[in-house]
């Protein structure tokens, strides 16, 4: 089976999210972007890619966040081994200064 085209993106969104002042309003912008189960999704993913740079073991992660093996495998693989621009490694270090990077 063939792969789709890869649309280009629309900067439009990101243009938008980087002109957020603060947390409250952060918040108020993907409440009326997203759906609450969308929110749950990508919070729950930043928290397991979160636990996994602490080197938390599966248990530990699913039992904090409730995630699935799947999920946590999923989030290891994608976000934090194959990183396509290795941005959530930098954004939680650099939010959490004392997580030590996995194999390091």
């Amino acid at each position: 089976m063939a792969k789709t085209v890869k649309q280009e993106r629309s900067m439009a969104l990101y243009q938008a999210i980087l002109s957020i002042q603060s947390l409250d309003e952060c918040c108020r912008f993907f409440d009326d972007l997203c759906t609450p189960t969308e929110l749950r999704s990508m919070e729950q993913r930043y928290d397991v890619a979160a636990a996994l740079m602490q080197e938390q073991v599966y248990m530990e992660i699913q039992e904090k966040t409730g995630a699935s093996s799947a999920t946590i495998s999923r989030v290891r693989r994608n976000i934090l081994e194959n990183a396509a621009g290795g941005a959530m490694r930098e954004i939680i270090t650099r939010l959490n200064p004392d997580v030590e990077e996995q194999g390091s």
